[in-house]
């Protein structure tokens, strides 16, 4: 697993932002290098993120406070799929929201209409204020008939003081609740990976995926037809990646072990 498979040349890098680049505000040795070698390369690129909360300009500004000068329009978040998803899906509609700037600021720019009469959808993301009462008006909406939509599947999420409930651990309740599943956008669903390929008009087979979760980052990737790089600065242990059916394209310590390898694989111009 030390080396690429094949010789074709990466046009395009896609890359996890947490535990990848970022451990809460602490930037990872190698980060900052890493995205001025994309930038220097020309080659293109985008920070894809589950998180929904933020907006692509709040989190370039969180990633600049912490030395990592990523441009706004290089930043995929779960917010930014969803909307994708559902202007692909039913242009013009409207939605029950459960979620911060990041998640509204995608469906009003793609025309959606946030409403809690008769919504064609219950979308959920992350908050940090999830309310009982909100969580029991999309519970009624979607017996009344909505469709249960969520950014991710993610069922807990970091914090300064520890672990806490993310969008997956809600979803369950209101799948107890509703009896109905949500369709889930983010990672692992390869559609995440899709939607940045069309962003960037990028091809499946000249792309290489970076992520730290082998159950997220890495079988996404696989599933949209990615070559895979595995850091070992997040989520999944060295010692973990042979219990799982399916192997990343290479394995490295951390993102500071692919900076040479951004301008060896670029498309000579």
């Amino acid at each position: 697993m030390g080396a690429m498979t094949d010789h074709r040349p990466i046009a395009t890098w896609l890359t996890d932002m947490d535990g990848v680049l970022v451990h809460e505000e602490d930037p990872i040795p190698g980060a900052a290098e890493f995205i001025e070698a994309l930038k220097s390369s020309g080659l293109s690129f985008l920070v894809l993120t589950n998180n929904s909360i933020f907006t692509p300009r709040d989190l370039r500004a969180r990633l600049l406070a912490s030395g990592i000068d990523v441009p706004e329009d290089s930043i995929w978040t779960s917010a930014l799929a969803t909307a994708q998803f559902l202007d692909d899906q039913r242009p013009g509609g409207s939605a029950y929201v459960l979620g911060e700037a990041g998640l509204t600021t995608a469906l009003h720019d793609i025309g959606y209409v946030m409403t809690d009469r008769n919504p064609d959808y219950v979308v959920l993301g992350e908050t940090r204020t999830y309310s009982f009462e909100a969580i029991t008006r999309a519970v009624r909406l979607i017996e009344g008939g909505a469709r249960f939509i969520a950014t991710n599947p993610d069922p807990s999420g970091p914090s300064v003081l520890g672990t806490m409930p993310a969008t997956g651990s809600v979803a369950a309740l209101i799948s107890t609740a509703t009896g109905r599943q949500p369709y889930f956008v983010g990672k692992p669903n390869p559609l995440m990976m899709r939607s940045a390929l069309n962003r960037l008009e990028a091809h499946s087979e000249t792309t290489v995926m970076v992520g730290d979760r082998m159950d997220t980052d890495v079988i996404s990737g696989l599933e949209a037809g990615l070559r895979t790089i595995l850091v070992l600065t997040g989520s999944t242990r060295s010692e973990h990646v042979e219990n799982f059916p399916y192997r990343p394209t290479k394995v490295v310590e951390s993102i500071a072990d692919l900076v040479d390898l951004v301008a060896e694989r670029a498309i000579s111009s």
